[in-house]
């Protein structure tokens, strides 16, 4: 809690008090509160209390703990990409992935006067998805642990050649001036958040429903095995939807993926794919079965 900025401090300290209190009906998402997770988390479970954690990690042990029901985790960037880090905690963490949400992302440029600015504080997610506009003005981009607590950092320094990307809601929250609105390059900015809680779904409560099943594997270190463990969604006509890959370890000779197809085992289809993944895999672990919030294709 001390790593968050100070302006941010007093906001933290009264949502994490309220969500101590009912831990059940918590939801942590990383960032300080005005952070694109913080409305994610509200939007996407507004019954439940927000709790801010400095960390993706500190989020999914706050559930792992007990200490919150579920955690709201930003996963991919229509046009960033994937968000570091997350497809090694996610496993690591033992939870599962109960549900999806899609947020269109808009960014402002604040500081505490309207510039000009030399710098722009954010998470490098956001600088990744204003990174055009930031070149076109001569502002050098420089990363903070979240979007809001760059707001709040750059309240604190009271800098005014230093500016943050961050939601419009947190120049209201930190007391900072809007110079300008919309600063990411693409108008169809959309992130993808997933929800995680210490127990699956069972996937027979989503029979006759859109799902999405995600999972992580590792193929067998021998000649076309990635080929061959793909092959059963093909001839089972089960959709996927997603396949990264990532390192595991520091040998560069393991190599994991990251997949969502779309159904749930129990579909006669997908239990015959995934079995036909299994032998192909020296590795395969399931991270959840939840209902699809978007269509795909």
């Amino acid at each position: 809690m001390q790593s968050f900025p100070a302006p941010a401090m007093s906001m933290v300290e009264t949502m994490q008090t309220a969500a101590e209190a009912e831990p059940e009906c918590a939801i942590a998402f990383q960032g300080s509160p005005g952070a694109n997770s913080h409305r994610a988390a509200m939007e996407a479970c507004p019954d439940h209390l927000p709790l801010p954690c400095f960390s993706f990690a500190d989020a999914l042990e706050r559930v792992k703990t007990g200490n919150a029901g579920c955690a709201i985790i930003p996963i991919e960037n229509s046009q960033h990409g994937r968000v570091a880090d997350i497809h090694f905690l996610l496993p690591e963490s033992g939870l599962k992935i109960v549900g999806e949400y899609f947020m269109p992302i808009h960014h402002a440029l604040m500081g505490i006067t309207k510039g000009p600015y030399t710098a722009a504080y954010s998470h490098p997610q956001a600088l990744g998805q204003s990174r055009h506009f930031l070149r076109e003005r001569g502002i050098v981009p420089l990363s903070h642990a979240d979007t809001a607590g760059a707001a709040a950092y750059v309240a604190e320094k009271q800098d005014p050649t230093l500016c943050a990307i961050a939601p419009a809601i947190a120049a209201e929250l930190y007391g900072l001036e809007i110079a300008e609105h919309n600063v990411e390059d693409a108008a169809d900015n959309m992130t993808r958040f997933v929800i995680c809680a210490r127990d699956a779904i069972d996937p027979a409560t989503l029979a006759g429903e859109d799902a999405i099943t995600t999972f992580v594997f590792e193929v067998k270190n021998i000649p076309a095995a990635l080929y061959k463990a793909m092959g059963g969604f093909a001839t089972n006509g089960v959709n996927m939807t997603k396949l990264e890959s990532y390192q595991k370890g520091a040998s560069f000779s393991a190599t994991m993926f990251y997949a969502d197809i779309i159904g749930a085992p129990g579909d006669p289809a997908v239990d015959r794919a995934l079995e036909e993944l299994a032998f192909h895999c020296k590795e395969l672990k399931m991270l959840g079965s939840y209902r699809q919030a978007r269509v795909r294709g």
